[in-house]
């Protein structure tokens, strides 16, 4: 979506945009990853977004498993995830994109969005034996900064459900535990 809104002057929220972050609307992601040009052209737009924060993922531009989007299965490590969140959220230009992960609807509100005033987004699927990763990224609001974090989960179960479980449970630890967090502040102002 970052990459959608690059290219827009002046950037504007589509509802194609709203749906994916707020719903996890893969067909509404689907088209924002179509704007973006062909499958090879996309997949470079979304690493130049990536790499702007210091992200050096490769995004995956083929449909290996092809009924589900290519960028879904890139494959994305927690650390990264973590740092692009702690930069992206510093950019002035991404504010629509962390309001709308403000607003993600009441039934994805799992793990991190059951923690007061965070901004985050959800991903989830089927490995190849049917087994779901559930995980989620955001940022954490606190009273002295932020906290960029990013939470994946592959239960025993290999149920979506006890993904989404789980990661409550690791989020609930993180609620109990926010003052030993470490924060960050953005160098143009506090968000």
């Amino acid at each position: 979506i970052i990459a959608a809104l690059d290219e827009e002057h002046p950037p504007v929220i589509t509802d194609s945009m709203r749906a994916a972050i707020t719903e996890s609307d893969n067909a509404a992601a689907e088209s924002i990853w179509d704007s973006l040009g062909d499958p090879v052209t996309a997949a470079h737009k979304v690493e130049g977004v990536l790499s702007r924060y210091g992200d050096p993922t490769t995004v995956q531009w083929r449909k290996v498993r092809p009924e589900f989007t290519a960028f879904g299965q890139t494959i994305w490590s927690l650390t990264n995830q973590a740092g692009f969140i702690a930069g992206a959220v510093c950019d002035p230009a991404n504010a629509p994109v962390f309001t709308l992960m403000g607003q993600v609807v009441t039934d994805q509100r799992w793990g991190l969005g059951l923690i007061p005033n965070s901004r985050f987004k959800g991903g989830w699927g089927p490995s190849f034996t049917n087994d779901y990763l559930v995980r989620q990224l955001g940022v954490l609001t606190m009273p002295t900064g932020l906290t960029a974090v990013a939470l994946a989960t592959q239960p025993a179960s290999g149920l979506f459900a006890d993904g989404t479980a789980e990661l409550t449970e690791a989020s609930k630890w993180l609620a109990q535990h926010l003052a030993a967090l470490p924060v960050g502040r953005c160098d143009h102002q506090q968000r």
